[in-house]
């Protein structure tokens, strides 16, 4: 088995029993490889990830042009994600993707 070091984690969360594991890592792959083209590749997911993070709860005063720039492509970026990740899977409304630090 090989260990494959990331940086972040895609998971379907509150996927229905009936979809297939496999499928459920496929989308969660897709979902991955859509944010990297979005972003630029893998750093740049964790790092605007880790931005994102920490502009949770910060007051108005506290955001930077460029943390609001960041979050406009970190949203257009998770929009294109869940499209390619529901492509083959259909979707549910209670399913969605969750993407952490790893």
């Amino acid at each position: 088995m090989e260990v494959i070091d990331t940086l972040y984690t895609v998971t379907l969360q509150d996927c229905p029993d009936e979809v297939p594991e496999r499928a459920r890592a496929q989308a969660e792959a897709r979902y991955a490889k859509a944010l990297e083209q979005a972003l630029g590749g893998p750093e740049e997911v964790a790092a605007a990830l880790d931005t994102m993070s920490g502009l949770e709860g910060a007051a108005d005063e506290d955001i930077s042009q460029a943390d609001l720039e960041l979050a406009a492509r970190w949203a257009k970026a998770c929009t294109a994600a869940r499209q390619a990740g529901f492509r083959d899977l259909g979707e549910a409304e209670c399913m969605y993707f969750e993407v952490r630090l790893s």
